[in-house]
């Protein structure tokens, strides 16, 4: 699977190690930044996960900042993206089953190395389950496509 990876300087670390853990398992991964642990800008990278996956450059993309939470919301700017902050190996799985989730993102001050990587493997071995799920996710996708004064009660 090509997998991009993504961090801010607080999830520098969380992202060499499930960098290296991908690789050993035989993924293709393309390392979009940052490079160290300088401070920079979480909205940076979790924008450049999400085009990556957007633009069918990667198949997921996986990202870490502080709490996750920062870099899902950059992340879930660009249409088409469906991340999610996940926690443990749950979350991970039914991000894909039921969400479709196509970026995992977590807290590198939240998830020890040995849940993350679990949760990343969780998170690559799933699907979306597609059935009553289907028709949530097509919402989702109107919603990116209208106006943002446009209110809907679908």
């Amino acid at each position: 699977m090509r997998v991009a990876v993504a961090s801010d300087h607080a999830g520098y670390p969380l992202k060499l190690l499930l960098a290296e853990h991908l690789r050993a398992a035989g993924h293709d991964v393309t390392d979009l930044g940052t490079h160290g642990a300088e401070p920079v800008d979480y909205p940076d990278f979790g924008a450049a996960a999400g085009r990556a996956v957007a633009a069918g450059k990667v198949d997921v993309g996986v990202c870490s900042c502080g709490t996750g939470i920062g870099i899902a919301i950059a992340a879930n700017k660009i249409a088409g993206v469906r991340a999610a902050v996940v926690h443990d190996v749950t979350s991970a799985r039914l991000a894909r089953e039921h969400n479709d989730a196509n970026v995992v993102c977590m807290g590198a001050r939240i998830v020890g190395a040995q849940v993350a990587t679990d949760a990343v493997d969780a998170f690559l071995a799933a699907s979306f389950a597609g059935g009553r799920h289907t028709p949530r996710i097509e919402k989702i996708a109107r919603l990116e496509r209208s106006p943002a004064t446009e209110a809907s009660e679908e």
